[in-house]
């Protein structure tokens, strides 16, 4: 045996033991977490006990990012975790995630990647129907859309808030990448539709100006529904991501065609129960004011005067009567914090409604 070849051998010998030291480390993780919901269960006989704790696996995820010594990114290293305790929650109770569907849209991938893939996940039709889902209890937790980097708010979703109960739980930021997608068989000259969603197109609009601008466009509900009407059709192409491809079987003519690469979406956990603080929170409020001179300054004046970071304000006009606006804002902080309840009875004393949506760790992933 070469030095190389008795190299190699030492090397994989290690790599055994490391991975016998794991399994037997998440099996005794995993026996832990069957142990907690054994307490809780017994500590609240015959009620609905709520296993997962968004807090507490922000606290966890945040750690690993912290105590993370490489040589594996850090973000990487958290979401290996993210997937050990997606399982071990499994053994607890498996969670059902309702998400804006179907299949292979981006909203699914925002639910993976903050549950881990150990959830039962609901695709369904419609921001309303997530919202719907989860307030019946059929489904513990949703994900829906809130807002892109390049087009924006999505202004459904803010509207939905103004007459639900349910509360904003977590958020997750979710890199978009667009693929031109096309079947295996379908050659590249012969394409001569493209299917997408309307914000999908909008994200590529200048690639799609620049390498096929004679093609028909076809908006869609979805980026899932239109590869897999691509998947069914001669001629027809899609603009989605990679789960999609996988999950319809057809694979990239053009890889990253979005006009910005650093397009990002960022989605919402909505659920029924409040959120205690992580240590690095955020809250979102819903806002009416009187219409009169001066409103808004005297609406933002105790943020500034507290030194609490607004990270976003929008303007949706009022359900309740015309030319009358509601103030939608997110800033930094939990609304047990002493500086946050002040600005917070301020600002009811002086509006017409205040909604609190919900204090919510900041995303981890």
């Amino acid at each position: 045996m070469s030095d190389e070849e008795a190299r190699l051998a030492r090397l994989r010998e290690r790599i055994d033991q490391i991975d016998d030291d794991l399994l037997r480390l998440i099996s005794e993780r995993a026996e832990c977490a069957r142990d907690v919901a054994e307490v809780k269960q017994e500590a609240n006989p015959g009620e609905e006990v709520a296993f997962y704790r968004p807090e507490r696996e922000a606290r966890i995820l945040s750690r690993v990012r912290e105590r993370n010594p490489g040589p594996l990114a850090d973000e990487e290293m958290a979401r290996l975790f993210r997937e050990v305790m997606s399982a071990c929650l499994a053994l607890e109770k498996p969670m059902t995630i309702a998400f804006l569907g179907p299949e292979g849209t981006f909203t699914q991938a925002a639910a993976l990647k903050h549950f881990g893939h150990s959830v039962l996940s609901t695709p369904l039709a419609a921001i309303d129907d997530v919202f719907r889902e989860v307030a019946s209890g059929n489904a513990q937790y949703g994900v829906v859309p809130v807002e892109n980097s390049t087009e924006g708010m999505i202004n459904h979703t803010l509207d939905m808030f103004m007459g639900s109960a349910l509360k904003i739980c977590g958020e997750v930021q979710l890199r978009i990448h667009h693929h031109l997608l096309r079947r295996p068989d379908q050659d590249e000259a012969g394409i001569t539709r493209i299917y997408s969603h309307q914000q999908s197109f909008a994200q590529c609009r200048k690639w799609l100006d620049s390498h096929w601008p004679a093609v028909e466009r076809i908006k869609v509900s979805s980026n899932g529904e239109a590869a897999r009407l691509a998947s069914e059709e001669e001629g027809a192409a899609a603009i989605a991501g990679d789960m999609a491809a996988s999950l319809y079987g057809l694979e990239p003519a053009h890889s990253n065609i979005e006009d910005r690469p650093d397009n990002t979406t960022r989605f919402l956990i909505i659920g029924t129960e409040a959120v205690p603080p992580s240590g690095q929170d955020k809250t979102s409020i819903l806002v009416s004011t009187r219409n009169r001179p001066g409103a808004l300054y005297e609406l933002l004046e105790p943020f500034k005067r507290e030194g609490i970071d607004l990270t976003r304000l929008e303007t949706r006009p009022s359900p309740s009567a015309t030319w009358a606006y509601v103030f939608y804002i997110d800033f930094v902080g939990h609304r047990d914090a002493p500086a946050v309840r002040a600005v917070l009875d301020e600002i009811e004393a002086q509006s017409q409604e205040l909604k609190h949506l919900g204090s919510y760790p900041m995303g981890v992933l």
